[in-house]
C-alpha cells in the first residue's frame, strides 16, 4: 500500500510552500486566495536508513523505498462545502486520501494577508476547516440515508441496521463531532467504511509557526479532538521527515523489507498485520497462496552480514500464517 495524504487549511498558512519543500516540485506558491486551482500530486520516499544499508549489504541493483503521495489541496474556506463551487470541488479531493494534513497558521507577519480580517487565531481556523468536512460528510450521509431508506422496505436487517448507524454518525455531526469521535469503532463499521466520509480520516495538524507561537490550549484543543501535531516553521529550512514518520506513528503503518541482488524494496503494511497480509502487499496473489516466510529483523541481518551467513547462524526464522509482522522485517515470501 501506498499512504495518501490530503494537505488543507485556509489560503496563505503555508499549504504549498509544505508541499513545495516535501516534493522539492515547482508549484504555484502565491499571496492570494486560490493561488492553486488544481490538485498538485507529488511522491515522496519515505526516509528510513535500514533501506540503505539492507542494499549496500545485498549490492543490490536497485533501491525502492516505500513512498507517501500528497495532495496539494486549494485553500478551503468557510462556506467551502455549499453548492457546486470551487471549494465544494476541493473537498472531493480528500476523500481520495488516506489521512489529511491540516496546515495552521500559527506566525504572525504582517506581510502575508490572512483570509479573515479578525486576526491570527489557530483554533478559530481549525474550527472553520473542520466545520467545512463535516458540512460535507452530512452531505454525503443524507445521500446515502435517503437510498438506504428505499432499500430498507424490502425489510433487509442489514440496511436498517446501517440506516441506524448513519443517524448515530449524522447526530454527532450535527453536535460538531468528527465522524471518528462520534462512537468508538463507527468508522471501522463497512457501510460508514464505504462512504470515504472526510472527518473519519486519522488528522494530523501541522501547527506553523515555532513553539513559542503555539498556545498550550491549541494543543489541549487537538488532543481533545484525538489528533496528533507536529510544530513546524515552514520559513525555516528544517528536516521535514519528522512529518511524514509522525503520519506512520498516527495511521499505525510500519514497513517490512525484501533485499536481494536484483532489489531492496520496503514494503508498508498496518501495524499488527499477519504474514500473509504482508505477502499481499508484494502481489495479491501471494497473500492466497501463502505458504510460510522466512523472517530476520534487519539488524540481525546486518550484523550477520548476508542471508547466508544468517542462515549458517541460525537466525532466519520460519514463520507460518499468524506471524505478526514487526516493523523492519527481512522477509522471503514462500507461496503455492
Amino acid at each position: 500500500m501506498n499512504l495518501s495524504i490530503g494537505i488543507v487549511g485556509l489560503p496563505n498558512v503555508g499549504k504549498s510552500t509544505l508541499f513545495k519543500m516535501l516534493t522539492k516540485k515547482e508549484v504555484l506558491v502565491a499571496n492570494y486566495p486560490f493561488a492553486t486551482i488544481d490538485p498538485s500530486v507529488g511522491v515522496v520516499p519515505v526516509p528510513d536508513e535500514r533501506i540503505k544499508k539492507l542494499s549496500e549489504m545485498s549490492s543490490s541493483a536497485k533501491t525502492i523505498p516505500a513512498v507517501v503521495e500528497f495532495y496539494d489541496i486549494a485553500g478551503l474556506v468557510k462556506g467551502a462545502s455549499e453548492g457546486e463551487g470551487l471549494g465544494n470541488q476541493f473537498l472531493s479531493h480528500i476523500r481520495e486520501t488516506d489521512a489529511v494534513v491540516q496546515v495552521v497558521r500559527c506566525f504572525t507577519d504582517e506581510n502575508i494577508i490572512h483570509v479573515d480580517d479578525k486576526g491570527i487565531d489557530p483554533e478559530r481556523d481549525i474550527e472553520i476547516i473542520n466545520m467545512e468536512l463535516i458540512f460535507k460528510d452530512l452531505e454525503t450521509i443524507n445521500k446515502r440515508t435517503g437510498s438506504l431508506e428505499k432499500e430498507a422496505r424490502t425489510g433487509d436487517k442489514q440496511k436498517i441496521k446501517d440506516i441506524e448507524t448513519f443517524k448515530e454518525l449524522k447526530t454527532g455531526l450535527e453536535k460538531g463531532l468528527l465522524a471518528r469521535n462520534v462512537r468508538e469503532g463507527i468508522t471501522d463499521d463497512p457501510a460508514v467504511k464505504e462512504l470515504q466520509l472526510l472527518t473519519a480520516k486519522p488528522q494530523i495538524y501541522l501547527l506553523n509557526g515555532t513553539e513559542e507561537n503555539v498556545a498550550d490550549s491549541l494543543k489541549d484543543k487537538i488532543s481533545k479532538l484525538n489528533a496528533g501535531y507536529t510544530i513546524y516553521d515552514l520559513s525555516s529550512a528544517e528536516d521535514l521527515n519528522k512529518l511524514i514518520k509522525k503520519a506512520y506513528e498516527i495511521l499505525g503503518l510500519i514497513s517490512f523489507f525484501t533485499t536481494g541482488e536484483d532489489e531492496t524494496r520496503a514494503w508498508t503494511v498496518e501495524r499488527g498485520s499477519k504474514a500473509p497480509q504482508a505477502a499481499g502487499a508484494i502481489h495479491s496473489d501471494f497473500e492466497k497462496k501463502f505458504i510460510r516466510a522466512e523472517v530476520i529483523g534487519t539488524e540481525k541481518l546486518l550484523e550477520a552480514g548476508s542471508w547466508p551467513e544468517a542462515r549458517k547462524k541460525g537466525w532466519i526464522r520460519l514463520e507460518g500464517k499468524e506471524y505478526v509482522v514487526e516493523d523492519g522485517d527481512v522477509m522471503v515470501i514462500r507461496h503455492g
